[in-house]
């Protein structure tokens, strides 16, 4: 081999290659066809000897065909040696070959023999570079972060299997790979730019499921900073920020219920029973895992017969008091309560059980932790630059670049990889009054009008309708909801006609005028009777979700048992009262966790819920009147068929102030009748005038005063006779409501 044989670099490249700053390290390293032969560079940087055994015809030196060529010393780490052409191969064929680098001299030399990382095409083709560049794959993180893959071996050689690590920064002068397969120096694995698309790839052999990393990145201000995957579906565990490559091994056995959500998919879900247990994962019960929880969890919210659990944010979060709304890993699951396989087997439990299971999904804001999103390749990247736009002052974040499509794709992309991967059945989308007001939580003067001249942040809107399009498209049968807390238009309206596309909309104010009525003595209940009834106003304006979440009961709201006035006993039935009134009023139901017992305490996420009071009969009798809402609402049509249309309710007694009382009746489309009337009054109506809307006679199905529930047991001795003309008395019973429905 003389100098001739070798490709020549210029020293400035291999400069650049020895700091591990070149944009493009395979156009050095890993092989070269050049002369009749093929030009191999490695980087071994504390290597006293290195050689290359490469795969070609046997000799009698080389019996099984790995012939060896010793490598010379060029630039700082940088080796080279010309892998001879055998007679009637092609010029461009390139033979496999293995680096092994010696470490010291003598018997005590550590070797070390590994596959190049350099000989090994993109593993993005280039479809997937397009599609990113145009802001349009709608599976990024199949061809982005970190997966497990496998090379076929050429001729003789076996197959190579590893790990392609890819991540978009596009910004970025040069980006490295730090991890357990190189003691953390990045300098051994420097990433190679796939041309204008921003992407940085590289395919490390031998690194499998279980190998830490992180990401060195030269931003344009010449400032290295250390980087988490933005599409790592593990990590460590929190205070620890390292991504962790993951191969999943779950098998999925909920093909049936995939099947069925799919065949139902046209009839939306306005029509359908939904009754939602909201669930903090980490305080439920402390210490548990997802798999864990896959027994105890499921098993309790079977025996209680919700038909949906909503899991507030189950993504990577560094702060637990965050409670998952400050976002550091969107692709990965909390790391505390296990790997993403827990969470594939506890959503798998819950469709076995018959229950759908909604994410809470937060793209409005994320977190500032500098090793995470924020100024990702040395400037704002994902953030919106602007930060009249891009700082959320209230809740201390950085807000998304709405109108950037990369930063857009990597969010709708986020949605579907929970529908997809994780089999979710739907996602609640947080804080979307946020992301639709340019001068949310802004004063005048810090914030800058739309294009229009209104204060309406136009992309985001648009990003909303494109994730809904998306994933309804993608993923049929699936449900999104909106917290948006304002008046604004079409919410739940198609985006085909200007709406933003979600199914349903979290109806606050709802829960804000009635925790208000039953917080105040029941003697004052007269003087704001509005506040129980106004929500039938406008109840049919959009679809609707009646939500009592986790931010009612913490930050001094006290618990909902607490906010009611009285003694115990009073609080009680007043909690049962008002959860009999929100299963039957118009609109699906949310109940946080601990408010089906009467949680007395408020939610704390660094404890758990109260699961003592249990052991109190009249707390028991909460939480079997919940499993009774719940047995009674699913087998009563009428509850559920016609929410969406004001035909299915009809007024009884709508403005009887004087007696705190209300009386609604609701009805599907096949006759089936129920009358639900509720006396929020401390003294029972012992001969209340009611107007049924059919003679005959009617069943009470339930009634929260009852014995069994903790209650004095004022009834109807399980019916009431309705003569012609439907007017008759009933009892009302104090801080009760009652459920009559028509027999047969």
């Amino acid at each position: 081999m003389t100098a001739a044989d070798i490709l020549p670099v210029d020293t400035e490249e291999l400069a650049a290659i020895a700091a591990a700053e070149h944009p493009d390290p395979h156009a050095v390293l890993g092989p070269h066809p050049y002369e009749g032969g093929v030009t191999v560079r490695v980087l071994r940087r504390l290597a006293t000897a290195v050689r290359l055994r490469y795969l070609a015809l046997p000799t009698r030196r080389f019996p099984d065909g790995w012939h060896e060529i010793e490598l010379q010393h060029e630039w700082e780490g940088v080796w080279v040696g010309v892998i001879p052409l055998e007679p009637g191969i092609a010029e461009g064929d390139v033979p496999p070959y293995r680096v092994v680098a010696s470490y010291g001299e003598g018997a005590e030399a550590l070797v070390n023999e590994r596959d190049d990382p350099y000989r090994f095409l993109p593993t993005l083709g280039d479809l997937d570079i397009h599609l990113i560049e145009e802001g349009r794959h709608e599976r990024l993180w199949r061809v982005l972060g970190a997966h497990v893959h496998t090379f076929d071996g050429l001729g003789a050689a076996p197959d190579v299997t590893g790990t392609a690590f890819a991540v978009w920064a596009p910004r970025a002068r040069a980006v490295r790979l730090k991890a357990d397969v190189n003691d953390w120096d990045g300098r051994e694995h420097p990433m190679r730019r796939l041309g204008s698309s921003g992407v940085w790839e590289l395919f490390v052999p031998g690194v499998g499921a279980g190998t830490r990393y992180l990401y060195d990145i030269l931003g344009a201000d010449g400032v290295w900073r250390q980087k988490a995957d933005p599409m790592a579906s593990f990590t460590e565990v929190p205070p620890l920020t390292a991504s962790v490559v993951f191969e999943s091994t779950h098998e999925w056995s909920d093909a049936e219920w995939i099947a069925r959500r799919a065949a139902e998919a046209d009839r939306g879900h306005t029509d359908r029973p939904m009754s939602i247990y909201e669930v903090h994962l980490a305080s439920w019960r402390r210490g548990r895992t997802f798999e864990q929880l896959a027994d105890e969890l499921v098993a309790y919210v079977a025996d209680l017969g919700f038909t949906h659990v909503e899991f507030m944010p189950v993504m990577q979060h560094p702060f637990g008091g965050s409670w998952g709304y400050h976002v550091t890993g969107y692709y990965a699951p909390d790391s505390r309560l296990g790997d993403p396989d827990g969470l594939r087997l506890l959503i798998d439990r819950l469709h076995a059980a018959g229950i759908g299971v909604i994410l809470d999904w937060v793209p409005g804001h994320f977190a500032t932790d500098e090793w995470a999103l924020a100024r990702f390749d040395g400037a704002p990247l994902y953030e919106d630059p602007n930060p009249q736009r891009g700082w959320h002052r209230q809740w201390g974040s950085h807000i998304f670049d709405f109108g950037n499509p990369p930063v857009r794709n990597f969010l709708y992309a986020n949605a579907l990889y929970w529908l997809e991967e994780f089999h979710a059945d739907g996602l609640r989308v947080d804080g979307v009054a946020s992301m639709l007001y340019l001068d949310y939580a802004r004063e005048p003067g810090e914030w800058t009008p739309n294009v229009h001249g209104g204060h309406e942040n136009l992309e985001a809107v648009q990003f909303l309708q494109e994730m809904n399009a998306t994933v309804y498209r993608r993923v049929p049968g699936i449900v999104t909801i909106a917290e948006e807390s304002t008046a604004w238009p079409g919410v739940t309206k198609p985006t085909s006609t200007g709406g933003l596309g979600f199914g349903f909309k979290w109806n606050m104010g709802w829960m804000h005028d009635t925790l208000q009525y039953i917080g105040r003595d029941p003697v004052h209940r007269a003087h704001h009777h509005h506040d129980i009834t106004f929500s039938f106003a406008y109840a049919w304006s959009e679809n609707y979700v009646l939500p009592l979440s986790h931010d009612e009961v913490v930050h001094g709201k006290a618990s909902l048992l607490r906010k009611a006035p009285g003694d115990r006993w009073r609080q009680l039935a007043t909690l049962r009262a008002y959860l009999a009134f929100m299963w039957a009023h118009p609109g699906k139901q949310l109940l946080f966790m601990g408010g089906e017992f009467g949680q007395e305490s408020e939610w704390a996420e660094s404890r758990e819920l109260d699961w003592w009071l249990l052991d109190l009969p009249d707390h028991a009798g909460v939480r079997q009147t919940v499993r009774d809402l719940n047995a009674r609402y699913r087998e009563t049509p009428a509850l559920w068929a016609r929410d969406a249309e004001p035909s299915g309710f009809e007024w009884i007694v709508a403005d009887d102030a004087a007696a705190n009382a209300i009386a609604f009746a609701r009805r599907d489309g096949d006759g089936s009748l129920l009358v639900c009337a509720s006396n929020f009054a401390a003294e029972p109506h012992e001969r209340y005038r009611l107007r049924f809307p059919q003679p005959g006679t009617w069943d009470e199905v339930l009634n929260t005063d009852a014995d069994l529930y903790g209650g004095s047991g004022v009834g109807n001795l399980g019916r009431v006779e309705v003569p012609e003309g439907g007017i008759t008395e009933v009892a009302l019973p104090p801080l009760g409501t009652v459920w009559f429905r028509r027999a047969g």
